[in-house]
């Protein structure tokens, strides 16, 4: 009959299903808690790995049986030449040299080194970052039978050094002298978008080191 809906016929347009908007909004309320979590802990972190960082170098270091340099700024080797110089190690060692850099240009470039590198020191070409500075190390500490180390590098770079010292050169006594550079003495570095970068890129490295360390 005109106007009468048969029972049997099923609607034309379905009602939607009701989504579950309160499992959703938990999903969510939980992923942006634990991605806030993880934010804090690194910025917390992150201050924690800058108060580890000296503004200074030490005033006076006690004499060990060797020194190694990390190479980078070239503050590092001019610090570590001084302290052979003034004995402060039997032996110094330059660990990451590149392989195309010779004696005599370093003749050149550093006053003492000329003076000191028939006797004293040794370069190390093998290491290409900063695990193979701490394994270069290693290898060269146990040759020589040294068990102190005195080990020069920048400041910033001072902690994650350490830890790939302490795990590859495991009983050795290590004694960190941190080169303090121009862009870290001020108190505005904060300012300064090239050195935050290094800064927060150099704290991942430490973070992955721990982890490897770990």
């Amino acid at each position: 009959m005109t106007g009468e809906s048969d029972p049997h016929m099923r609607p034309l347009v379905q009602p939607s299903p009701v989504r579950p908007k309160r499992r959703r909004s938990f999903a969510s309320i939980l992923l942006w808690s634990v991605g806030g979590g993880l934010t804090a802990f690194l910025v917390a972190g992150f201050f924690v790995y800058l108060n580890e960082i000296p503004g200074d170098p030490p005033l006076s270091t006690r004499p060990s049986d060797g020194i190694v340099v990390l190479t980078g700024a070239p503050q590092r080797m001019t610090a570590a030449i001084d302290l052979l110089a003034a004995k402060r190690g039997k032996r110094l060692l330059v660990s990451g040299v590149n392989p195309a850099t010779t004696d005599e240009e370093l003749k050149k470039q550093i006053p003492d080194f000329a003076r000191l590198s028939e006797c004293c020191i040794d370069l190390g070409h093998e290491a290409q970052n900063t695990l193979g500075n701490a394994v270069e190390t290693a290898a060269w500490a146990k040759k020589h039978g040294f068990k102190s180390l005195l080990v020069v590098t920048s400041a910033w770079h001072m902690p994650r050094a350490l830890v790939h010292l302490e795990r590859e050169a495991e009983g050795i006594e290590l004694d960190p002298y941190p080169v303090v550079t121009e862009r870290m003495r001020g108190q505005g570095w904060w300012s300064n978008p090239q050195t935050v970068r290094l800064l927060v890129f150099e704290y991942l490295k430490y973070l992955a080191a721990l982890v490897r360390a770990g």
